[in-house]
């Protein structure tokens, strides 16, 4: 059984090799970060349909060269039929860009900040009715991201994000790639970003 994704391959492929894997990367991250805001409001296939382009535009999600946008390269997006033409999160994407290099010069770059707030695993749900659409943890995340600079990051999307990158492990039970998500994520010592003599409060 597949939880999601049956009847279009680029959602099944998402599903079957994305949804759920741990993220550990500064530019994987940014790039989920982004894709969750744009999501808001919208279908993820609409986000999945339009990533490459969003790729293209977005110079691969490379948050060194994102945080470099202007006015002008922000016009121009809002002009391109390719893209999600929305100003807030447009500006969000840069803004995030900026954020994520000022994580660079503190103490917790962004993985080790996102990764802070992995909670204790749960048991399998068995419907997609049994899944909060935020958790302390996801609202701890977006105020500590909203602190350092970043936008379009309320506890919702938060949760999302947490989905996405690993954090949490939403495949239902039964799902032919739960358990193999689940060995993933139990590979990650709980903490393992937190950094040496830290703890996961840290940031809450």
């Amino acid at each position: 059984m597949r939880c999601f994704g049956d009847g279009n391959k680029l959602y099944s492929d998402y599903h079957d090799h994305e949804w759920g894997r741990p993220v550990l990367d500064e530019h994987g991250l940014f790039e989920r970060i982004c894709l969750e805001a744009f999501q808001s409001g919208l279908s993820w296939l609409i986000v999945l349909r339009k990533r490459a382009h969003l790729r293209k535009v977005f110079c691969a999600f490379d948050p060194q060269e994102v945080a470099c946008f202007g006015a002008a390269d922000v016009a121009r997006l809002l002009d391109d039929k390719g893209t999600i033409r929305n100003r807030a999160k447009i500006e969000a994407a840069v803004a995030n860009a900026r954020a994520t290099l000022d994580l660079r010069q503190g103490s917790r770059p962004l993985p080790e900040l996102v990764w802070t707030f992995r909670p204790r695993s749960a048991p399998a749900p068995s419907s997609f009715a049994e899944l909060p659409s935020l958790t302390p943890e996801s609202t701890s995340l977006a105020k500590a991201l909203k602190r350092n600079g970043f936008r379009f990051v309320g506890p919702t999307t938060a949760y999302a994000l947490m989905q996405a990158c690993g954090l949490v492990n939403d495949h239902l039970a039964g799902c032919l790639v739960r358990d193999e998500v689940d060995r993933r994520q139990a590979s990650m010592p709980l903490g393992a970003f937190a950094g040496e003599g830290s703890t996961m409060g840290d940031l809450r």
